[in-house]
């Protein structure tokens, strides 16, 4: 692959990294750690591991096509398209909450700022669409790369920093106690993120594609891809590692609340590995959670904006670049996380909780309308996955629904 080729190709996987290092890592990976040492580790990586065929499906899609996975679901059926649009409209509000009040929470603390939550959070996200809309794709391809460098760095010291072997008698993690069971379904929900993250991720690639001029072939996505999808799994562990060190068996418990989770997150830190280390951890934590804000935002009118016009053909605009359908779904975003918040927000615990499970639940769905849409009769026989990645997949959606299954007779029944 030459290297000018592959800077070229770069970007995509990237923004999959800036998507999926949020909440799942900073807050769950880090209250896993916390809470139970290393002994959720395994299951960090086993969702990686299981999770894998589905987002790989996504720049697989979009190289061999040149379009998004949309398509690939409106190909399956008229039906495939409407499950995703409303699993995505049942997600995306409280998603989009979730990340970005605690994006909202380590700014307010680290710099001080006595705005409400809610006052704190709109600046943000009004600030993040202006950003979005003045400078287009290319100002979020080269944003997320600063961002995800910084976030790296400053992660890998924090936890070369922390590493420490502690002998305490903690809590363990019991599967037959009901709490537990909530955060592991909550954890696996959103690792390394919620598979709408593939459908998110073939729209980059198109993007990227129509900005740059250039069409990578199939080797180059995949690398790219698979460069963004490791890299994230890496930073799990290593957010986990810094729970365990520094806050496991310290008896302390993290706060639902944004504020009091921001300080408490960065003060255990900074009184356990000295003052010196505050920035270090302020900026690994910031940037990990203003990378999934600036990401996410843009993601949902991105998917939500081909979806709504090819159900509704009479929604297309007549101009075929037009902007304004995506900045009219941006705007729908937005107000429908402040109008969540504003009713449902007071517990920052319980707006990432609702939206991990949710995710949980939708994702053997997804999985299934990722499978399909590489195995379409309509789709490149030259890009088709091997066998081994289709029995891989195959075992995925297994894993996937009997745990969803098991998550809904539990919670119900």
């Amino acid at each position: 692959m030459k290297i000018k080729s592959l800077i070229n190709t770069l970007g995509p996987g990237l923004l999959y990294a800036g998507a999926a290092v949020g909440v799942s890592h900073l807050v769950q990976s880090t209250r896993a750690g916390a809470s139970y040492g290393f002994e959720l580790i395994w299951v960090v990586i086993a969702a990686n591991i299981i999770k894998y065929p589905f987002f790989e499906f996504a720049p697989r899609y979009a190289s061999a096509t040149g379009k998004s996975l949309i398509d690939g679901y409106y190909n399956t059926g008229k039906w495939a398209l409407i499950v995703f649009g409303v699993l995505t409209l049942s997600t995306m509000f409280a998603l989009q909450a979730a990340v970005t009040v605690v994006t909202a929470a380590l700014l307010g603390n680290i710099f001080g700022i006595s705005l409400s939550p809610n006052s704190l959070t709109a600046i943000i996200l009004f600030f993040t669409m202006f950003v979005l809309l003045s400078g287009k794709f290319s100002a979020l391809d080269k944003m997320i790369k600063v961002i995800i460098l910084t976030l790296t760095v400053s992660t890998l010291i924090a936890v070369v920093a922390a590493f420490e072997i502690k002998t305490v008698d903690a809590v363990h993690f019991d599967w037959g106690n009901a709490v537990d069971l909530a955060f592991l379904i909550a954890l696996v929900g959103w690792m390394p993120g919620p598979i709408d993250i593939s459908t998110w991720h073939s729209t980059w690639t198109v993007a990227k594609m129509e900005s740059s001029g250039h069409k990578p072939s199939l080797k180059e996505s995949l690398f790219d891809f698979n460069f963004g999808y490791i890299g994230t799994a890496f930073l799990a562990m290593g957010f986990v590692s810094l729970g365990a060190f520094v806050m496991y068996g310290s008896g302390k418990e993290l706060s639902s609340t944004g504020v009091e989770f921001a300080g408490q997150l960065i003060d255990m830190y900074t009184s356990s590995l000295g003052n010196w280390s505050y920035w270090i951890i302020a900026i690994a934590a910031l940037t990990t959670m203003f990378s999934t804000t600036v990401t996410v935002l843009d993601a949902y009118p991105r998917v939500m904006q081909p979806t709504s016009e090819l159900l509704f053909p009479g929604l297309k605009p007549k101009k075929q670049k037009s902007f304004k359908p995506y900045t009219i779904w941006m705007l729908i975003t937005i107000l429908g996380t402040l109008a969540l918040l504003i009713y449902f927000g007071k517990s920052m615990r319980f707006m990432v909780d609702l939206a991990t499970t949710i995710s949980f639940v939708a994702a053997p769905v997804l999985a299934i309308l990722n499978y399909r849409a590489v195995t379409d009769p309509g789709f490149p026989i030259e890009a088709r996955p091997k066998k081994w990645l289709l029995i891989y997949a195959w075992i995925g959606m297994i894993f996937l629904s009997l745990f969803s299954l098991f998550y809904l007779i539990w919670k119900f029944l």
